[in-house]
């Protein structure tokens, strides 16, 4: 276990954000060479984000998880945070539990939450975080970059949810919209936007999601592996998605990347069916691609 070391100055989205921040959490991660394994050295936080302490996993990674004392998100929120994984440290981070964004009032701007990831060399991270809930009336944007030394791996998933399923609001949300690059070497590597407005454009088009309800993505890189062992992870993982698949209930579906990594899509009109099929996914890919075994975060309360 590891405590932190806070700073006082906060994290500032890039000069061209069009949003100032008004909640920042700005974490540092560094590989600590006495113990062969990763430290928070230092972490600055804005309430309601909250980091309390870091945990060391069996492989030596340091284990955060991410907290938002509010509850959830708010009309207007402006979030921003930051993660920086030093030379050969590790490290994983989860939510406590799923993001959850609150109806807004009716003159609420939007809600935007922005990340930023880099990865230094031979850096590692897992991003797990638990799904995304838009409430009723909710517009919420998310932006996602994130930047990959020589030799970092990543393995990085969302999942998206309809809504309040138990209240009926299913696709209720007046908007959102994901923003997410990946760059390697400074060369963009998996570029996506995606913008969902279902009062306008019904989600339940054949189209869109169809029946469907959940979406996930999952992102696995590793910089300077050779296209023919992508093509190979891609074989292998292609059959242990084949087994998750259940076609009319939850569709998976793997692609390479143009270089460095691969990219993993998950259709599913059950919640329940998404985070263990993704959850066994890296465990195949990590034990694969990296020889490891995958541990799976523990929660807090």
């Amino acid at each position: 276990m590891t405590l932190l070391k806070e700073s006082a100055a906060p994290y500032i989205l890039p000069a061209d954000s069009p949003t100032r921040v008004r909640a920042n959490l700005d974490l540092a991660f560094e590989f600590d060479e006495p113990t062969h394994s990763t430290i928070l050295a230092s972490s600055t936080q804005t309430p309601p984000l909250k980091v309390v302490r870091a945990f060391t996993q069996q492989d030596g990674a340091a284990l955060v998880h991410l907290h938002n004392v509010s509850g959830g998100l708010l009309g207007g929120d402006r979030l921003g945070l930051a993660i920086h994984v030093g030379a050969r440290a590790a490290a994983q981070l989860t939510t406590t539990s799923a993001t959850r964004i609150y109806r807004p009032r009716s003159e609420s701007a939007a809600t935007i939450q922005s990340t930023e990831i880099t990865l230094a060399e031979n850096a590692f991270l897992e991003y797990l975080p638990d799904a995304i809930i838009p409430f009723a009336g909710v517009r919420y944007e998310q932006r996602t970059k994130i930047h990959l030394a020589p030799g970092s791996g990543l393995f990085s998933w969302e999942i998206l949810a309809p809504g309040r399923e138990a209240s009926g609001e299913i696709f209720a949300y007046e908007s959102v919209e994901m923003h997410a690059e990946i760059s390697a070497m400074g060369s963009p590597i998996a570029i996506e936007q995606i913008h969902l407005e279902p009062r306008l454009r019904a989600l339940t088009s054949a189209a869109r999601l169809g029946h469907y309800r959940y979406w996930a993505t999952f992102y696995i890189c590793r910089v300077g592996l050779a296209p023919a062992a992508w093509i190979a992870a891609e074989n292998h993982l292609r059959e242990a998605a084949r087994t998750l698949t259940r076609p009319g209930e939850t569709l998976w579906s793997i692609s390479t990347l143009s270089a460095h990594g691969l990219a993993i899509r998950c259709l599913a009109v059950q919640g329940r069916e998404v985070l263990p099929g993704l959850q066994s996914l890296w465990r195949s890919a990590k034990l694969h691609l990296f020889g490891t075994e995958a541990f799976p975060p523990r929660k807090v309360p």
